[in-house]
């Protein structure tokens, strides 16, 4: 990897600060003297407004403004959250409800901000919002997904949003008529709760021409636009900045109510507004992931090889559409629908309700994860009904390494793949063969032991497009500003050390800027796994401006034909010249021919396709049937990333990746009563995954270059928790089946998986 990275494990440069209490969050760089707004919630998760009084709240000490969603529509602003629908199966559009920012006329769920009080101290907004009067009639609360009596909108009867359908539904039926074995499976996929560690925030300031927002979020630009529009401003009278993000995960990629109404008020008052959310306000009002349940059947013929697959999926959006919520489940989730096996005869259908729940949008993975979960349940429980090694099955029906490049059913192209080769690796790195012994002494203390595989593939999201600019300054330092916006990824380190390996400045003196809407006209944000992929592609091409516009600049200099001067990643040279400079010693040799023009150098690049990172995860799981606990004890991925520009980095996305996912499939569970109260508000109730539910995971890369771009990339954010899920989940239902356990879904709390061995030990008895 010499040409385009040198593939080191260099150590992350930001964690320095970050981990001597040096960040910069918005909450440690709002302006002195802003004033403090406090949301004031819906306390229901369904009811008709029949009067809201906040004149005392306006008179309390301290208060400066108190917003209504009237006071927005006076001012007048656009209240209309956006978002995204898709089309239905008869071609009409889902439905699209208004989302207002405050609520209007009806509150939908716990938690829907229903008024915003500004003050000069929280804890003077936290009083004042004690004294606002709230009116409102009960409604029943719709819990359930599916058709319901109460309609949560009237644009969206028996509250369904949509109904989506994708492939051949008549040649998958035809294809199931004819098989020589079916299987089917149902399978839910629980919602969780984000929290990163950082909550969201905000501050807006207002200097009576133009708006600035600050926001912990995955991107400047699309809050920029919808700023612009809700506030009915100019594009230009807005800018929007990025400090340290302590997290983001998909839940912060999003416009929330709050950033408009500290825009709205910061504009009012001609003061500075800041806000904060709690934990349990977060937990409340973040977007929420996962949540979805679906039916996936297999067709199979004589040789176990499969012919058709079908799912049909419902899934819970919410009260409301998000900004996402209606494309995850469908379009992203078709994405990889078949996975890695040659598959062509698909129909994927799917159906989305309204409930009255906070919203879902995307989640580490958006899409793949629930895509590749149903799959992957469906394949290991085929091959308990067919009496097939569920390694052989999968070996079996993998896309060869001769077909690519594929065409997948859903019409994605995948580029390159080895498979078979990964999957072999990964059976010798987890000591597979090792796997009965474990089991028999595990047996011998009591212990049930399971081992679950999964193999995923997933594929790169968002903008293909992303630009890069580098400058020269007279200290002698070099800038580099980039469209992506990380939230804890390290991109600091990768973009100066990929820009140190194609220039030869030291990455010391390169310092990256990002998240800066007036500092960087055009960016596509993080998301999708797509920022070092697509970021380093705009910096080759900014490198390639360069070096070309420096060799011209040195024809004279060096007194050669520009033809003859070459850069080998550190010195131009050319026969004939004594000259050797660096790229740095050129900036400074332009600098002092007053050549200012040679000191900035800007490209912008699109990626011709999507890479499809893809890999094995096998892991081990203990249960005690005493007591129910599922303990994840042996955990092994190899991942096909292409080329890696910082293993050291990439080892860390995938750790972090399958915590999360062990988080969902072990401790993480949503719970709301039948009145939409959510019980799991607190840390108290929600359990994240602590250091004992994690073993070490052991990581080995397996690369298969990509061919979709010039490095050979793969992303690699979101392929831990794509893989993770069904990995843990089959291991569970693999450690219950010989206690006669057939369904086990997600998550395996302690008590779930008590009740279902007792279950199954009264049936049995």
């Amino acid at each position: 990897m010499d040409k385009f990275g040198k593939s080191q494990p260099v150590a992350r440069v930001e964690d320095i600060r970050f981990l001597t209490g040096q960040g910069r969050y918005v909450g440690d760089i709002a302006p002195e003297g802003s004033l403090v707004g406090f949301v004031f919630r819906a306390p229901v998760a369904h009811g008709i407004i029949t009067g809201l009084d906040v004149s005392e709240a306006r008179a309390a000490e301290g208060v400066h403004l108190v917003l209504t969603v009237e006071d927005l529509e006076a001012a007048g602003l656009d209240i209309a959250m956006q978002s995204t629908v898709v089309k239905n199966r008869d071609g009409s559009d889902g439905a699209k409800p208004l989302r207002p920012i405050l609520a209007k006329e009806r509150m939908r769920f716990v938690g829907e901000p229903v008024a915003f009080v500004v003050a000069e101290t929280l804890e003077q907004a936290r009083d004042a919002a004690e004294l606002i009067e709230l009116d409102y009639d009960d409604l029943d609360a719709q819990m359930t997904v599916g058709p319901g009596d109460q309609a949560i909108h009237p644009e969206a009867p028996e509250n369904r949003a949509f109904d989506w359908g994708m492939g051949d539904q008549a040649a998958t039926e035809a294809a199931f008529q004819a098989a020589a074995h079916t299987v089917s499976l149902e399978v839910g996929d629980n919602r969780v709760i984000c929290n990163a560690m950082e909550p969201r925030g905000c501050y807006a300031e207002w200097d009576g021409a133009r708006l600035h927002v600050s926001l912990g979020a995955q991107g400047v630009w699309a809050h920029k636009a919808q700023l612009a529009k809700a506030l009915n401003l100019d594009p230009e009278a807005v800018r929007v900045t990025i400090p340290d993000v302590g997290g983001g995960f998909g839940m912060k990629a999003f416009a929330y109510p709050e950033y408009f109404l500290c825009a709205q008020s910061a504009r009012a008052l001609g003061r500075p507004v800041a806000w904060a959310s709690d934990r349990t306000e977060a937990m409340l009002s973040d977007n929420g992931g996962r949540d979805l349940t679906s039916l996936a059947e297999f067709a199979f013929d004589e040789n176990h090889k499969i012919t058709a697959y079908r799912v049909h999926t419902k899934c819970n959006l919410g009260a409301y559409n998000s900004q996402f919520g209606q494309p995850i489940q469908t379009q992203l989730f078709s994405r990889v629908l078949a996975g890695c096996y040659d598959v062509q005869t698909t129909w994927l259908q799917v159906e989305g309700f309204y409930t009255n729940t906070v919203q879902v949008d995307a989640y580490r993975g958006a899409g793949r994860p629930e895509a590749i979960y149903v799959l992957e349940r469906l394949m290991d429980r085929a091959a308990r009904e067919l009496g097939v090694d569920p390694f052989e099955l999968r070996r079996i029906n993998f896309i060869r390494p001769d077909q690519f490049p594929y065409k997948a059913a859903t019409g994605e192209t995948y580029d390159v793949g080895d498979f078979g080769k990964v999957l072999a690796r990964t059976e010798k790195e987890a000591d597979t063969a090792g796997f009965a012994a474990r089991r028999a002494a595990d047996a011998a203390r009591g212990l049930l032991r399971g081992i679950g595989i999964c193999y995923y593939i997933e594929s790169i999201l968002g903008d293909p497009a992303e630009g890069a600019r580098v400058a020269f300054n007279e200290d002698g330092t070099v800038t580099i500003f980039v469209g992506t916006q990380s939230t804890g990824q390290g991109h600091e380190t990768v973009y100066a050390t990929f820009l140190s390996d194609q220039t030869g400045i030291p990455a010391d003196r390169i310092t990256v800027v990002q998240g800066d809407s007036d500092l960087i006209a055009q960016g596509g944000g993080t998301g999708g796994s797509r920022s070092v992929t697509v970021q380093n592609n705009a910096t080759l091409a900014a490198v390639s401006v360069m070096t070309e516009t420096f060799t011209a600049f040195l024809a004279d200099e060096m007194g050669v034909p520009a033809a003859e001067i070459s850069f080998d990643d550190e010195r131009f040279r050319a026969e004939g010249s004594n000259l050797t400079p660096t790229m740095l010693e050129v900036a400074e040799m332009a600098r002092a021919q007053g050549r200012d023009d040679l000191l900035m150098h800007e490209a912008r690049a699109k990626l011709d396709a999507r890479s499809f990172p893809n890999g094995c995860h096998i892991s081990e799981v203990t249960v005690d049937p005493e007591t129910g606990v599922t303990n994840v004890d042996r955990y092994t991925v190899v991942d096909d990333f292409g080329n890696l520009i910082n293993p050291m980095l990439a080892i860390g996305q995938v750790h972090g990746g399958v915590v999360q996912g062990i988080g969902q499939a072990i401790t993480e569970h949503v719970v709301y009563d039948e009145d939409g109260q959510l019980l799991t508000a607190s840390f108290m109730d929600y359990a994240l995954p602590r250091a004992d539910d994690v073993p070490t995971i052991e990581f080995t890369s397996e690369p298969v270059p990509s061919t979709a771009n010039i490095m050979g990339m793969k992303g690699c954010g979101e392929a831990g928790t794509v893989g993770a899920l069904a990995a843990v989940a089959n291991a569970v239902q693999d450690a219950l089946w010989s206690r006669g356990v057939r369904q086990a879904d997600m998550p395996f709390t302690p008590h779930k998986v008590w009740e279902l061995l007792k279950r199954e030990d009264i049936a049995a008895a």
